[in-house]
């Protein structure tokens, strides 16, 4: 909804924003960092902590801003490649960033996520209290997946996704998506005939637009799809996004009616099973009959093991793992608490028949209901 003035007044009244920025609008083609780029950025976030928000960062172009220094040509495709560039990059650029926000007055604080971060109960405790704390201090946190440590099981994919996330993590009022587009379009923006998305009020508002994938400039991992997904995630969980090019930044933070607006359309639920939901990949499936899936979904209970008849996949005590109804569909993601090896032993079987029979070790259940994520709204 606009004010008096044409402002969006969600993004006016935002006391917490966070910013995600791509690799494509840091950087240059070659893969060096682009100082100027850097700059308009930071200019355009000191503007808005200075008319009293709380800013945090997210920010692409670890990886990319490794490239050059590496003799790369173009961003690698095996995984310890993109590591080694990252190890590299993420120095280089929160150098670029502190330089940038000391201008203004403005600290940085790095602070570099992996998915298992935040799934686990203490790590995201731990996450969530460090940002915090840096707002409070007055410092501006700059996030990014830790590509350096980060392998193939436990990437986000992208920074799009990872900002949802963050933005929820932190209760942001606010979440800015910024690349090298001005907007979302109904189709590819290079095509006369296409037409800007002025606001998007839910899934209906999308049918029939046509997002990619691939960005233009080979620096980066998201497209379009990667924001509207993200976009999806942070609006159905109650945070309102605006998506605009890296360019279009001060006017997108002052509320002013740029790029594409996404109205929040759900409320806010638990920020660790969102992670569960959204920044994990199920390293097995666990097979339920139809009585545990009325229980797990309909009244939000534990998993235990006479729901279960049948287990997929090799995982470990801790693990994501997703649960499949009769139909083989997934209608939830949990962290479980037996190895693959254990299970096949246990199913079927009431708990307090394996605690008489095997210990009371085996008195608990396969996924907490405190461990356990829907995955119908996905």
């Amino acid at each position: 909804m606009s004010g008096a003035a044409g402002l969006r007044d969600d993004v006016v009244a935002a006391r917490r924003v966070v910013v995600k920025v791509g690799s494509s609008s840091l950087t240059t083609a070659e893969g060096g960092i682009d100082d100027a780029r850097v700059v308009a950025l930071v200019d355009a976030l000191a503007e808005r902590r200075a008319a009293g928000a709380e800013v945090v960062l997210v920010s692409s172009g670890a990886i990319a801003a490794g490239l050059a220094p590496l003799g790369l040509a173009r961003r690698p495709r095996d995984l310890a490649t993109q590591q080694a560039a990252a190890s590299v990059g993420q120095g280089l650029l929160v150098h670029r960033y502190t330089e940038a926000l000391a201008r203004h007055g403005l600290t940085v604080g790095q602070v570099l996520l992996t998915a298992t971060d935040v799934v686990r109960r203490t790590h995201y405790r731990n996450a969530q209290r460090t940002l915090y704390r840096l707002l409070a201090m007055g410092a501006l946190p700059v996030v990014n997946e830790n590509d350096t440590v980060a392998t193939d099981e436990i990437r986000f994919g992208d920074n799009d996704r990872l900002a949802a996330l963050v933005a929820h993590l932190v209760d942001a009022d606010l979440l800015v998506l910024l690349s090298d587009v001005d907007a979302l379009y109904d189709g590819d923006p290079r095509r006369p005939g296409t037409r800007a998305l002025d606001e998007v009020r839910g899934p209906e508002d999308l049918e029939g637009v046509q997002v990619g994938r691939a960005g233009r400039s080979g620096v980066g991992t998201g497209g379009m799809a990667t924001k509207v997904e993200a976009a999806s995630i942070a609006t159905a969980a109650g945070v309102p996004v605006v998506l605009t090019s890296a360019d279009r930044a001060g006017a997108a933070l002052t509320g002013a009616p740029v790029g594409t607006y996404f109205h929040a359309r759900g409320r806010r639920s638990s920020t660790r099973l969102l992670w569960l939901a959204h920044a994990t990949s199920a390293q097995g499936r666990l097979h339920l009959d139809a009585g545990a899936v009325a229980a797990v979904v309909g009244r939000r209970t534990s998993l235990l093991p006479a729901g279960v008849t049948g287990v997929d996949g090799d995982f470990v005590a801790g693990d994501p793992v997703d649960l499949l109804d009769e139909n083989g569909h997934a209608v939830a993601r949990g962290l479980v608490n037996y190895d693959s090896a254990e299970l096949p032993g246990l199913l079927g079987r009431s708990t307090r028949e394996l605690a008489r029979e095997l210990g009371p070790s085996y008195e608990r259940e396969v996924v907490h209901r405190d461990d356990l994520a829907l995955l119908g709204t996905r």
